[in-house]
């Protein structure tokens, strides 16, 4: 009998090694830019099988979809991108997507600035609206 772990960051270990093709590769590259962007960040377990990444609120979720890694940053309309890593959801008002496909490279340093930014959005934005709803 198998038993799933509690821990967040064991059941992401799992996803990770249980995908066999560039797809683990790319989602455990991910994986390694989020939690070395900031030592703040916390990895949780949400939506019924979703990795995701928080600091001062959400930043980002991942998933391993046919075909492709998909990165979607919960406030990544309002970051500014300037290595232009975001390449999905651009119509969105509020969420923006990195899709990674195979063959492409996950450029960390990029996308640890990207994280970080995120983390100064939740700080700037939503830090500053929890303080004023619980006032």
């Amino acid at each position: 009998m198998t038993t799933t772990p509690t821990n967040p960051s064991a059941r992401i270990d799992e996803l990770i090694a249980g995908i066999d093709d560039w797809r683990g590769a790319t989602l455990a590259a991910v994986r390694a830019c989020m939690r070395g962007a900031d030592a703040a960040i916390v990895e949780e377990w949400k939506w019924m099988g979703s990795p995701t990444w928080s600091c001062d609120g959400l930043i980002a979720v991942a998933n391993a979809h046919k075909g492709k890694v998909k990165v979607t940053f919960a406030h990544g309309a309002g970051l500014a991108d300037p290595d232009g890593l975001f390449n999905a959801g651009l119509e969105g008002n509020a969420r923006r997507a990195i899709d990674y496909a195979e063959g492409d490279k996950v450029d960390a340093r990029a996308l640890k600035r990207l994280v970080r930014a995120a983390i100064e959005y939740n700080r700037a934005h939503l830090k500053k609206n929890a303080k004023t709803k619980g006032a």
